[in-house]
Parts: structure tokens; C-alpha cells; sequence
């Protein structure tokens, strides 16, 4: 059981026994040559890879860490077409056909995955739930009502109740029968196996891709090795190929999780999403002799807020009032890139590119949306012609002028900018207490700063290394986080999330600048 102050993900930690995969030794692997090349080892990239393997591809699993220990790793793990209140939005912004097709999309992803656990058998607590949308009070209750009549539209098992198995009153609700949860990396790790288990096709772990060239084939470099592929997809939350743009069409939105066992008979029954102003996600999962309640909210664009640490006792303190838990075994964050008309960019990295595939946006509903992603894709290299391809295509015209997109642009211009000025106030060491991250100016030079709680100052550049943002302290995970695109670094300046691919420069500090704080 971890440390109730730890970050670590429960998914993560319930397998730690897990098969672990070579890195991309050069003289091992390099020049390896498949049909298919996959970056990024999360759901959207392991079910694309899945799928073109059992059509006859040759495939390549490369990610810059372990298989499913990304944002995949990381997430409350509903497999609902249920996204909190979206379908009567879809109906207005993009008409009811579209709405339809992202219903249909979603509900088949929700089948996709329990067929597959089924005729696989894959081990992964698998579970069909009812999933719920409540609001407490009745100011919200007509957008309860409003997504209902939308839902039922699109033909979604949807329905309005007034009670759940929550252990206080709600408004109402609408629920989505046969919806299901499962553990994320039980079920992933499974698919992984079995692609490595194939003499012609491979699983990389801790090889992070530098760069992607089209070409006859295409050429994927990383610092142990190329690989060489007739197509490549990158799925790596946020591409960290620039040419389309993506970090542009999206937003990075950091949230916080916290599971604390819980008796069996006093677990709620479902997995549970409300509405408005800090929102609460709820469901639980097998634990030992119990269950554990995760629940999650907290949401906020990354790097916006240094003050993380109180989000996590938010919810810690949500927890113990409302559900009568006494310990908190696990908490840990997450983060997803939000398109500003709420639908996936799935599809070429470009106009121009005929090999390089990318998904992203998923905004915050990756089990199902990130399964679609991986139905599409496949479909797309095998030739063969996807109901969703067009309404989740990543060329589709993209709304920047809207003004979602215009005041998340503009946030980054300002952080670009503004950001500059901060840090011009401290100009010394000394002014980092233990355990604090600050940015401080020393002989004219900015820098991000970190004293340990041993008194070591770490010092690394704090101009994040993919566009030139200036990078923000995370108190509750002691990283370093872009507010402009979403890209983290540890305090060491090692990079943690992507777009970036390029550690912060490291800083030299002598001896003098550390001070014992025992």
C-alpha cells in the first residue's frame, strides 16, 4: 500500500509483476524493418497495433516509457459513451448526424472491448456498470434532462432517474445501461503479450522517438536506434511532430485521482460523473477483501495552478465527508488534450504526409474515444472504409476562431510573453525553501529551481524545450509544467509528458548554493 502523499497510480502499482520489453539497443534492433511502426503504448496506440497485427501486419510497439504507464495508466478507466453532458452540445455545434456518428462510434468501442476481454480472456476485473451523470441540485437539473432527450435521440441507452446508490440525494440523473470498467493496464499489458509473442513484430519500451521522416519506408529515430516502417502512428497524447499543428487545436487539462478502500457493502454500485463547478468522477474497482472508491476531479488547464497539493486534499476531504472513508491509499494526476469542438483529430499528421498517422484530443474520455482512434487507424493503413473516419478526421476544418480556441491561444501567447518577467524578483538560492520550486534570476540568468529536502538545489533551464514557454512549479508532484501545451519535466529537468522530447538544460550548482535545512 503506498504512502497516502505518494503519486502513485493504483493501476500502475497492482502490476508492478508485469512483462517488461528491451529498449531499442542499436546494435540489438537497429534497422529493424515491419509493415507498421506505433509510438506511443497507451490504448489508441496499442489497439491500432492489436488490430493491423491480427490483419497480417508486421508491427512496432515504441514508447519513451512502459507499456500503459502513460495517461492510459493514469485514468478512472470508464468504458462509457456516457462523457458527463455532450451529446446535446454535438447536436447543436455539429448537427444531429454528427452527434449520431460520435454516439455510435463510442457505444461500439464500449462492445469493442468487452468482446475483446471475452473471446481473449483477458484478466482485468472486467465489469458491465451503469454509468450515471447526476447534479445535486436542481439548477443543473435541465441539463440532466437536456442530455437525455438528446441521448435518446441518437439512440443511447439512456434514461432519467432521481436515485442512485450514492450516499446522498441528487436531482437527478441520466443513465446509460451495459456501460462497463475495467483495470486499464491489465487489459492493455494482455495486448502487448500478445504482439510480442510474434517473432516478426516487437514491443519497445524506454526508447523515446526523437524524430519521424517520411520516406519509402519511413524512418523512426531514437537515441538507441532507427527503425524503419511503411507507416507510422503516433500516439502519444499530444504529437510531438509539430507540422499539424495539434498543440494548437487543443489544450492540455491536468485532473487529480484518490482511492481509499472502502467495505464492500458500502461501495456504490456504478460509475458516477457530476455536473458544474468542481465536479466530482466516482467509481470503484476490486481491492484485497474490499473495493477501492476512486474519485476524481479537480480539473484544471496544466500549469495554470502551483497550488496542486490542495486539489489532492480536496478530494481527499470529499472522500471522508461524503462516502465515511478513513484512509487514503493512493492519489496520483493525470492529463488529456481537450479539441475545441470536443472530437478526437484522428487521421494523417498532414495534408501532405501519405504514411504518418497521429490521434489526439480525446479530451478526457480516452477508453472509448482512445478505442475508436484505434478502429479508425487500422482501418485507414489496411484500406478499408470507417463509418467515423470523416467526423473524427485530423484534417477536418478546426474551429480556432471560436472562442474556446481564441482565449486558449491567446493564453498562450500571454504565458509566452508574460512569463518572462517572473522570477525577476528572487536572485538567490536562498530564497527556495526545502521542498519548493521557484523560478529565480542568478547573475542575470533565469532559472527553475528546486531545493530538495536535504538542501540540494536543483537548477535547469526554465524555457521548456518544445516551443519556448517558460515552465511552471507543481507543488503536489515537484515538477515542472508548461502552461503553453501541456509538456512536464521533473525537477531535474527530465522530461515526464510529451510534446517535448528534449530534457531542460541542467544548470551547474556548487557546493556552496546548498544549504542543510535538518
Amino acid at each position: 500500500m503506498q504512502h497516502p502523499h505518494s503519486t502513485q497510480s493504483f493501476w500502475l502499482d497492482s502490476t508492478q509483476d508485469s512483462a517488461s520489453y528491451p529498449n531499442l539497443i542499436s546494435e540489438t534492433f537497429n534497422g529493424v524493418s515491419v509493415d507498421v511502426a506505433i509510438v506511443g503504448a497507451g490504448i489508441a496506440g496499442l489497439t491500432t497495433a492489436y488490430q493491423l497485427w491480427k490483419s497480417g501486419k508486421t508491427v512496432a510497439i515504441i514508447d519513451a516509457g512502459a507499456i500503459a504507464a502513460g495517461v492510459s495508466g493514469h485514468t478512472t478507466a470508464k468504458v462509457t459513451s456516457l462523457h458527463q453532458l455532450i451529446y446535446a452540445q454535438l447536436i447543436k455545434d455539429l448537427g444531429e448526424d454528427k452527434a449520431r456518428l460520435y454516439a455510435e462510434a463510442n457505444q461500439t468501442a464500449v462492445e469493442f472491448v468487452a468482446q475483446l476481454v471475452r473471446t481473449e480472456q483477458i484478466e482485468c476485473d472486467f465489469s458491465r456498470q451503469t454509468a450515471y451523470t447526476f447534479a445535486e441540485s436542481t439548477d443543473q437539473l435541465q441539463s440532466i434532462q437536456d442530455e437525455v432527450e438528446a441521448a435518446v435521440k441518437l439512440g443511447l441507452p439512456a434514461s432519467f432517474v432521481t436515485e442512485t446508490s450514492l450516499p446522498f440525494p441528487v436531482a437527478g440523473a441520466i443513465a446509460f445501461d451495459r456501460q462497463a470498467q475495467f483495470h486499464p493496464r491489465r487489459y492493455l499489458a494482455h495486448l502487448a503479450q500478445a504482439i510480442a509473442a510474434d517473432i516478426n513484430s516487437y514491443v519497445f519500451e524506454n526508447s523515446r522517438v526523437l524524430e519521424v521522416n517520411e520516406g519509402d519506408p519511413c524512418q523512426i529515430v531514437t537515441a538507441q536506434g532507427t527503425i524503419h516502417a511503411k507507416d507510422v502512428v503516433v500516439t502519444t497524447n499530444l504529437p510531438f511532430l509539430d507540422q499539424g499543428l495539434f498543440f494548437a487545436k487543443s489544450y492540455a487539462k491536468r485532473s487529480y485521482i484518490i482511492a481509499a478502500p472502502i467495505e464492500s457493502d458500502r461501495a456504490p454500485q456504478g460509475m458516477f460523473i457530476g455536473t458544474g463547478e468542481g465536479y466530482r468522477s466516482i467509481r470503484t474497482t476490486p481491492y484485497e477483501d474490499k473495493q477501492l472508491l476512486l474519485i476524481g476531479g479537480e480539473g484544471h488547464k496544466v500549469g495554470s495552478d502551483e497550488a496542486t497539493e490542495e486539489r489532492f486534499e480536496r478530494l481527499e476531504n470529499y472522500a471522508r465527508s461524503r462516502f465515511g472513508v478513513t484512509e487514503i491509499a493512493y492519489r496520483w494526476s493525470t492529463q488529456d488534450y481537450v479539441s475545441f469542438d470536443k472530437v478526437p483529430y484522428v487521421g494523417k499528421l498532414t495534408p501532405i504526409n501519405n504514411h504518418i498517422y497521429v490521434a489526439t484530443g480525446f479530451s478526457l474520455w480516452g477508453m472509448t474515444n482512445g478505442t475508436v482512434a484505434g478502429l479508425i487507424l487500422s482501418d485507414l493503413i489496411l484500406g478499408v472504409e470507417n463509418p467515423w473516419a470523416s467526423l473524427y478526421d485530423s484534417l477536418r476544418a478546426t474551429p480556432f476562431v471560436s472562442p474556446q480556441s481564441l482565449k486558449n491561444n491567446l493564453e498562450t501567447g500571454v504565458h509566452w510573453v508574460g512569463d518572462r518577467l517572473k522570477g525577476l524578483q528572487h536572485h538567490s538560492f536562498s530564497d527556495v525553501a526545502a521542498g519548493e520550486g521557484k523560478l529565480v534570476t542568478i547573475d542575470s540568468k533565469k532559472l527553475a529551481a528546486y531545493r530538495d529536502e536535504a538542501g540540494q538545489i536543483h537548477a535547469v533551464s526554465p524555457v521548456c524545450t518544445h516551443l519556448g514557454c517558460i515552465v511552471n512549479w507543481n507543488d503536489a508532484e515537484k515538477s515542472w509544467d508548461c502552461p503553453c501545451h501541456g509538456g512536464r519535466f521533473s525537477c531535474d529537468g527530465k522530461v515526464l509528458h510529451g510534446p517535448p522530447v528534449t530534457d531542460l538544460e541542467a544548470y551547474p550548482v556548487s557546493p556552496v548554493e546548498t544549504v542543510s535545512t535538518r
